[in-house]
């Protein structure tokens, strides 16, 4: 009976360890479960009204485009009616070193650009007036009833430059920029200029500036991250770079520089705005790289507040494969008449990112450089749970891209927020900050401009 009575004892002292093992481990849950952030997301499309009597339009455009005002291989005219042809909303003409103006007005001469043979030439009064409230017929002779809107003050700055550092400004007052030369290293010149003048800018195609085509892990150095992220840092009216731009043919890696320059920025509380442009300087190129705008109406008014809240999509036919956020074969569809990929919604619920889209097979979703997420995307919603996924409190951002016959469509970045306090960006200084401005200083004269090229040529 006494070992009986042991036996019960034993059972009851090993019930009590599992019971008080298992309330233990409860509370550990628990305690994790407290210690883990919450965060909210932050969507540039959320005052977007994507359905309904009051939605909101998709509107084509490009804000980077050249004529022979400055190096392109056709006149203002030709340009104009190919976009408007080719069903753009919207049109920056931004030559170098030219602040635009209305597109029946003659632009600003540039001495540096009498070699053309190509006439300076500008529309009439009456193809002005029909392009731009839609009456303006066709290459068939249909009315296209949809009018392109003249968006002008827009630039491409350091139009004497070698080393392609080149900024686009934006709604800068008339005259002011023409002729503006700028230095090799001259992207903070430039944006300093455009900040002064209350105009806003991005950065053009950064891989020409790197060379990065040659080597694509010259997008993630540490050293150009840090060079453009603080440029952008620096300057509140710097919305952000050109991901997407013409053939990306140098360029072809910009948007993987684009994913690091978000993750360098997003603490101090400041976006990266991908931009897609033709930067095209002939016909042939205007059906390369453009942007979609949401907006409730297609005015300039809308287009600068687009401009800065991001409320627009980047899209391009032609991409180089890569095996960090791919695509995995190259892509080139330009001219072929194909509709390109586009969200039709973008909304967010709590941890939840629910889109939908047409012309596209699949998407990919992007964080912290890295693919999180694939799938095929058909005539239904597609919901990226963020809950499902392992780590996503220490995300610093979500993007998605589609892609379909007629190329890649992206969104801009969605913002995780955390509510952790931002860093300060704050200038460098002291006597290394000072070496590095002469160093800068010395990379910006044509003594070395002309011997570093003249060591690529050799």
């Amino acid at each position: 009976m006494k070992e009986v009575e042991i036996m019960k004892q034993v059972k009851r002292v090993m019930a009590l360890c599992v019971s008080l093992s298992l309330l233990l481990s409860l509370f550990a849950v628990s305690g994790a479960a407290a210690d883990k952030k919450d965060y909210k997301i932050i969507s540039p499309y959320e005052d977007v009204i994507w359905e309904g009597d009051d939605a909101w339009g998709a509107y084509k455009g490009s804000l980077h485009s050249h004529t022979s005002y400055s190096d392109a291989d056709e006149d203002l005219p030709t340009m104009v009616k190919e976009y408007y042809e080719q069903d753009y909303d919207f049109l920056a003409n931004s030559d170098h070193g030219v602040t635009g103006v209305e597109w029946n007005r003659h632009q600003a001469d540039q001495f540096l650009y009498f070699y053309h043979s190509i006439p300076r030439v500008h529309l009439t009064d009456e193809e002005f007036a029909a392009i731009t409230n839609g009456t303006y017929p066709l290459y068939d002779g249909t009315i296209r009833n949809k009018k392109m809107v003249c968006v002008t003050g827009a630039n491409e700055l350091n139009n004497l430059t070698l080393t392609k550092c080149h900024v686009n400004g934006y709604f800068l007052p008339e005259g002011i920029g023409d002729g503006f030369g700028g230095r090799e290293s001259g992207y903070d010149q430039a944006l300093s200029f455009i900040e002064e003048n209350g105009g806003i800018s991005h950065i053009n195609h950064p891989g020409d500036f790197l060379e990065s085509n040659k080597d694509i892990t010259v997008v993630s150095d540490p050293k150009n991250v840090k060079y453009f992220g603080d440029l952008i840092l620096k300057y509140d009216s710097c919305m952000g770079i050109e991901a997407f731009n013409d053939r990306n043919s140098t360029t072809c890696y910009d948007r993987i520089l684009w994913d690091n320059l978000l993750m360098y920025t997003l603490p101090y509380g400041k976006n990266v705005i991908g931009f897609s442009n033709t930067d095209a300087h002939d016909r042939e190129n205007i059906d390369t790289s453009f942007s979609v705008f949401m907006m409730e109406e297609n005015t300039v008014e809308n287009i600068k507040a687009t401009m800065q809240s991001g409320a627009f999509f980047a899209v391009t036919r032609i991409l180089r494969a890569n095996d960090i956020i791919g695509p995995a074969e190259d892509i080139d569809v330009r001219n072929l008449g194909l509709s390109y990929p586009m969200f039709t919604k973008v909304a967010v619920d709590g941890h939840k990112v629910v889109v939908s889209a047409e012309n596209c097979s699949s998407i990919q979703w992007i964080a912290n450089g890295k693919i999180i997420a694939t799938g095929e995307i058909g005539d239904d919603e597609i919901t990226l749970d963020l809950d499902k996924i392992e780590g996503a409190e220490d995300f610093q951002y979500v993007r998605a891209e589609l892609y379909g016959e007629g190329g890649v469509c992206m969104t801009q970045a969605l913002v995780i927020d955390d509510g952790s306090e931002k860093l300060q960006y704050e200038e460098p200084t002291g006597f290394k900050a000072f070496i590095d401005d002469v160093v800068e200083w010395f990379k910006g004269t044509r003594f070395w401009t002309i011997v570093v090229e003249v060591e690529r040529m050799l």
